[in-house]
């Protein structure tokens, strides 16, 4: 996904998600004061303590029908699951799609972000007693950071891994992109062996 599309998408859910809070405050502030016996506009469907959401007429009404209730059911569920997908989209962190390169004659050329996460795990990897890497390019496009994970052998030295990692591998795409600066998250986990078999 590109950086436009993808700034698109972020203003419509901040537009979304103000639209259906502004809504869900209204609404409750409207249900409070009809429960507190407060003035509500006319229009509004419960005017008191007494009402309720479906009187008895209307929840008679439907009885007989054997696929209302299952469908009303199935309908909530689905809302429901469609709101919790939309708050947990909420504390994704989106990758970076591209990081701007200054190219020192006042244009900046595009870097696809998922070519320096290759390369930095390409790198990362390469170090003695790391297994493998990975890479998670996030920030700005002008100020981007990184997450990398660091899978290290059981022999493997962390403090000689992380030296490595911050001397040679973000030195080099941070010197490649021409950045000033790429603020790192490291995180390092133990790979598992198997155990050797003795004859």
């Amino acid at each position: 996904m590109n950086a436009p599309v993808a700034a698109v998408l972020r203003r419509v859910n901040r537009i979304l998600l103000g639209l259906a809070g502004l809504l869900l405050v209204l609404v409750g502030g409207a249900v409070l004061a009809a429960g507190f016996d407060l003035s509500v506009p006319s229009w509004w469907p419960w005017s008191g303590p007494s009402d309720v959401l479906l009187s008895a007429a209307d929840r008679r009404r439907w009885r007989d029908e054997g696929w209302w209730w299952p469908t009303v059911i199935a309908a909530l569920g689905i809302v429901v699951l469609l709101a919790l997908w939309w708050l947990l989209a909420q504390f994704r962190r989106a990758r970076l799609a591209e990081v701007l390169v200054d190219t020192g004659d006042g244009d900046a050329a595009v870097l696809r972000g998922r070519t320096l996460e290759d390369v930095l795990e390409a790198d990362a990897a390469a170090q003695e007693g790391v297994a493998r890497a990975k890479a998670v390019l996030t920030g700005r496009r002008t100020a981007p950071r990184t997450r990398v994970a660091l899978h290290l052998e059981p022999y493997a030295s962390p403090g000689d891994a992380l030296t490595g990692l911050s001397g040679e591998a973000l030195a080099r795409a941070r010197n490649s992109a021409g950045l000033a600066a790429l603020p790192t998250e490291a995180r390092l986990r133990a790979v598992k062996h198997r155990a050797r078999r003795v004859n």
